[in-house]
């Protein structure tokens, strides 16, 4: 089979004058004075911008830096700790970090914490205050006692599954709190970040010990 060919039809454009036919010849006179020069050959000065321009740029309002959110909602002794900081960097959980770890748990752990960023793990052991959608897990007496605090509302209602630094769970100190699925929360106490696992399988990477929790809006 002769091989395929591509025919590639190119348009040229033929350029002409104007067909003006040539100006007729001045009849022969005596020429005086010097001949006026063409006015292509005239260069305008360049124009100095006006002041007004620099006058309007340097009077924009520059917008004044977001404060820190040391205590939420009035409660203070919580740093804020969102999602935003959380699960704000990409992480990869290769097979061998998922487990099940039999041998060498130090190296493995080491590997996982490796992963998890200077400014999250400085992070560890202090009180925070984290926001985000509840997934009750265990629920005594009507209040939830156990429960995942998750980034997005669609992870704990439409089954999205979500990334390890996604969540947080969360297991209340003292008494459980109301549960609340259809709002975000805020649920204040302390972070503990590194690994978890369970029979040598990596559940984890952030828990809390719950002490109270603050509805949206209050």
């Amino acid at each position: 089979m002769k091989p395929a060919f591509i025919l590639i039809l190119g348009a040229v454009v033929a350029l002409t004058g104007c067909g003006e036919k040539p100006a007729a010849k001045a009849p022969e006179s005596e020429i005086r004075g010097a001949p006026i020069a063409p006015v292509a050959a005239k260069v305008s000065e360049p124009t100095t911008p006006a002041p007004a321009t620099n006058a309007v740029a340097s009077s924009t309002p520059v917008p004044a830096p977001v404060a820190p959110a040391a205590a939420v909602a009035g409660e203070p002794g919580y740093a804020a700790a969102g999602f935003d900081i959380l699960s704000g960097y990409n992480i990869e959980i290769s097979d061998e970090l998922l487990g099940p770890v039999t041998n060498n748990l130090a190296e493995v752990t080491a590997k996982t914490e490796a992963l998890i960023p200077d400014k999250v793990r400085a992070l560890n052991q202090k009180k925070v205050a984290l926001k985000g959608f509840m997934l009750p897990l265990k629920v005594e007496g009507g209040l939830v006692t156990e429960m995942l605090v998750m980034k997005d509302q669609s992870m704990c209602c439409y089954g999205t599954v979500p990334k390890i630094h996604e969540w947080v769970s969360v297991k209340m100190s003292e008494k459980g709190v109301k549960p609340l699925m259809d709002q975000a929360v805020t649920l204040m106490g302390k972070l503990h970040v590194g690994e978890m696992r369970e029979n040598g399988y990596l559940t984890g990477i952030y828990r809390m010990d719950g002490e109270k929790m603050a509805a949206e809006g209050n």
